[in-house]
């Protein structure tokens, strides 16, 4: 065996000495340094003379300081004979690495702690890895958690898309089922009153040949039960004709001859033939002179249906001793007639109903009316289709006023609609 030729305190000396990837230094009973290796030089920046003779709690950071770790951590290591430990450490410069630190109890013969053994070894690029490992794990667990919610939400939404479309597709089905049938019915409607009208006009022609005499002299019991076959046949007529027109407007047939169209000509002759059906039921009728420089931008012939319309239905539902107006008023751009009556009025909730289709709102407590309830529906089309509109204000008790509102036409608008266009 070969032996070495230096003592061995000598071999320790180099040993330790020699050592620069470990700080191995010696510490008294109380915790001061009392050797010092060149290891410990590198990291921890101090020379032997500057740092021999000084606590070494010099190296721990505040936090520790505060809660007096290194007086813990030699009290255990007397205790338990080593103590091992990472965490921060202090440089001479004041920056921070993460160490290993082993304190090891030192021992005399007699049992008697004579100082601390302490090595302290540089890990803070371990570390360093370590955390970056840590990160990059929680990154790629947070991506695949986002690729993940991803892929479910892309599946949500191609399973989304696939309703909607399929949705929109039913959607698209019944509309179209819901336009042949609307065709279908508007067909019907027209047909049917084409061709209940050609016997009606016959009965009507035939009624008036008997009334005339043609067939021979009549009884009065005779001619009193042609004119109440007259005013059937009228009355079923005019239901026709409002199915028809209904009709021809829901499949958006009407055409507009729209002009300027003198408001005052139209009441005039509105109230010359409604005004007898008021007198005779012993109803007040008032027609408010109109200026005749009130123009309104309508179609004449459906602005007077439209106003006898809204008439007829005044007379009818207003009681005997009442009274119906007729005005017209000037607003803005806009002209405005309005029919007014004193009858039952129309209850707030069924203000918006009276303008549907086949809606019979019952004014007199229950009796029964007329009609098929769609002189109101077809009178607010007919007002829209103008570029106006008819609109209702009543009081439950007091009476209904009617306004169907239509533009004004004046000398500047008539103007402006004559000057040649630039082109553009």
């Amino acid at each position: 065996m070969t032996q070495l030729s230096i003592p061995t305190t000598e071999l320790y000396r180099l040993l330790v000495e020699s050592v620069k990837d470990y700080a191995i230094f010696a510490l008294d009973p109380n915790g001061y340094v009392v050797s010092w290796n060149p290891g410990a030089q590198r990291f921890k920046g101090y020379t032997a003379p500057e740092i021999i003779g000084k606590h070494f709690s010099v190296f721990y950071p505040p936090e520790d300081l505060a809660v007096n770790k290194p007086q813990i951590e030699l009290e255990i290591a007397a205790e338990v004979g080593r103590l091992e430990d990472e965490g921060w450490r202090v440089r001479k410069d004041g920056t921070q690495f993460w160490a290993n630190v082993i304190i090891t109890a030192l021992r005399g013969a007699d049992g008697e702690l004579v100082g601390f053994a302490k090595v302290t070894r540089d890990l803070t690029q371990r570390r360093a890895a370590e955390l970056q490992a840590v990160e990059d794990a929680r990154r790629i667990a947070a991506e695949e958690a986002l690729r993940r919610a991803a892929e479910m939400r892309s599946t949500e939404l191609a399973d989304l898309l696939d309703r909607t479309q399929r949705q929109a597709e039913e959607i698209e089905r019944r509309r179209n089922e819901a336009d042949v049938a609307n065709r279908t019915k508007t067909e019907f409607l027209a047909a049917m009153s084409h061709e209940l009208r050609t016997p009606l006009n016959a009965i009507a022609g035939y009624v008036q040949l008997l009334l005339l005499g043609v067939r021979g002299p009549l009884t009065d019991e005779q001619s009193g039960d042609l004119t109440r076959i007259q005013r059937s046949q009228q009355h079923l007529l005019s239901l026709i004709n409002d199915i028809l027109n209904f009709s021809r407007l829901e499949a958006g047939a009407v055409t507009y001859n729209l002009g300027p169209v003198p408001l005052g000509t139209v009441l005039d002759a509105a109230a010359g033939m409604l005004g007898p059906q008021a007198t005779a039921k012993r109803i007040t009728f008032a027609l408010e002179p109109c200026p005749p420089t009130v123009r309104a931008l309508a179609d004449a012939s459906k602005f007077e249906q439209i106003l006898l319309n809204l008439v007829s239905n005044a007379v009818k539902f207003t009681q005997p001793g009442g009274h119906v107006s007729i005005r017209c008023v000037v607003a803005d751009h806009h002209v405005l007639t309005c029919v007014q009556d004193n009858g039952p009025g129309i209850p707030a909730d069924r203000l918006a109903d009276i303008f549907e289709p086949f809606v019979q709102l019952d004014r007199t407590l229950g009796n029964p009316r007329e009609g098929v309830g769609l002189g109101l529906a077809i009178s607010r089309d007919l007002a829209r289709g103008m570029q106006g509109d008819l609109t209702v204000e009543s009081t439950l008790g007091k009476g209904s006023t009617f306004t169907v509102s239509l533009k004004r036409v004046t000398a500047a608008t008539d103007a402006e609609s004559q000057a040649p266009s630039d082109g553009r």
